[in-house]
């Protein structure tokens, strides 16, 4: 499954120029003035894993196909957005769209970049977005709550589970609290999926910052000056570097990046954060056709895991052959691992480890 995330924050802090230098494209139009995107860009990468190289190696398949991630570049948000203005409504629908957030915010001073609101003031700028985000939040709970009432008063047991979980969220939000930092029951994450809340997504926080300070910046010294929490997921990034690597090859952007002083692009970082933040892990699937990443959710059984390739693999599984990867690589390859008793077979109930190498039996 390709995650979908969405690059939000304030209009001119670098989320085009980046989801450009992400997607390896030219898709977004960044330009020096707010509202230069209106409509969603949407580009798909694939997750760089030195994994997928190392079983290439033993196996000689025909094609290599990476996990992907989906990112979405949407237009800058402004004060109001919740009301309307900056075309805000169409803005907030597409962040519902996604399954994380990566908010960018502006760490750098550049007189020749406008900003919005005359100044840069990254946590100003973090806290306009995350108001605009809890006050759209509002109006919808408190719809959901309008409409919810009536059927909880007949007595029905799952609307008055959904009341009782619309006011609590009601009662974080008005208190200037997101929605993610709600404890929930494992019966509240069913009912709180059903109601769409943009501040329930995981966030993850780039602080875009000048080419020159990407080396030596202190992340503590910009977390405080964001007004973020220890446990919030922030990330160092400069936009136009990940502009200038996408024309390097592979040798070369590494090269550039040590000089730098740094030892991951922007994309590495990012998607380390994503699969953190959703709590993703990474199977692999590996014959002479093709070796593959798969995406899952950590947790996945083997039959959800399965029905990740095809919804018929998980419907008529039997078991999953199963080799750990480390496994695989020690015993050089399916064959090896199989004769020392590192291919196991698992079978429903087995939770799939990140790094697995799996085949499935399943019936048509």
């Amino acid at each position: 499954m390709a995650l979908r995330i969405g690059i939000i924050g304030m209009p001119n802090v670098g989320k085009s120029t980046l989801f450009n230098a992400l997607t390896r494209s030219k898709g977004a139009l960044a330009g020096n003035y707010p509202f230069c995107t209106i409509d969603p860009n949407v580009g798909i990468v694939n997750v760089p894993d030195e994994r997928l190289q190392a079983l290439a190696k033993i196996v000689h398949p025909q094609k290599i196909l990476p996990a992907s991630i989906e990112f979405v570049d949407i237009a800058g948000l402004v004060k109001g957005a919740s009301k309307g203005e900056g075309l805000g409504n169409k803005f907030l629908g597409a962040i519902r769209e996604v399954d994380a957030l990566c908010h960018i915010v502006r760490a750098f001073d550049d007189e020749n970049v406008i900003h919005v609101d005359g100044s840069v003031d990254a946590k100003r700028d973090k806290d306009t977005i995350e108001t605009e985000l809890m006050l759209a939040d509002l109006d919808s709970i408190e719809s959901r709550i309008d409409k919810t009432k009536s059927l909880a008063r007949s007595g029905d047991k799952e609307k008055i589970a959904e009341l009782a979980l619309c006011e609590k969220f009601h009662t974080a939000l008005s208190e200037g609290d997101m929605a993610n930092t709600v404890a929930l029951t494992d019966g509240e994450k069913i009912v709180e999926r059903q109601l769409q809340l943009l501040t329930s997504k995981p966030i993850i926080y780039a602080a875009n910052i000048s080419e020159g300070d990407l080396g030596t910046a202190n992340l503590e010294a910009i977390r405080s000056s964001i007004g973020l929490g220890d446990n919030e997921q922030l990330i160092l990034v400069s936009a136009k570097i990940e502009e200038d690597l996408q024309d390097l090859s592979a040798e070369e952007a590494a090269d550039m990046l040590q000089e730098l002083g740094v030892t991951s692009s922007g994309l590495s970082k990012l998607i380390e954060a994503a699969h953190r933040a959703l709590g993703y892990i990474t199977y692999f699937t590996a014959g002479v056709q093709e070796v593959r990443a798969w995406n899952i959710l950590k947790g996945y059984t083997a039959p959800q895991a399965a029905g990740v390739i095809h919804t018929d693999f998980e419907k008529g599984f039997i078991r999953a052959e199963t080799i750990a990867y480390q496994d695989f690589i020690d015993n050089n390859g399916e064959q090896g691992a199989k004769e020392v008793g590192k291919m196991i077979a698992q079978g429903k109930d087995y939770i799939v480890a990140d790094g697995d190498v799996m085949h499935f039996r399943f019936n048509v």
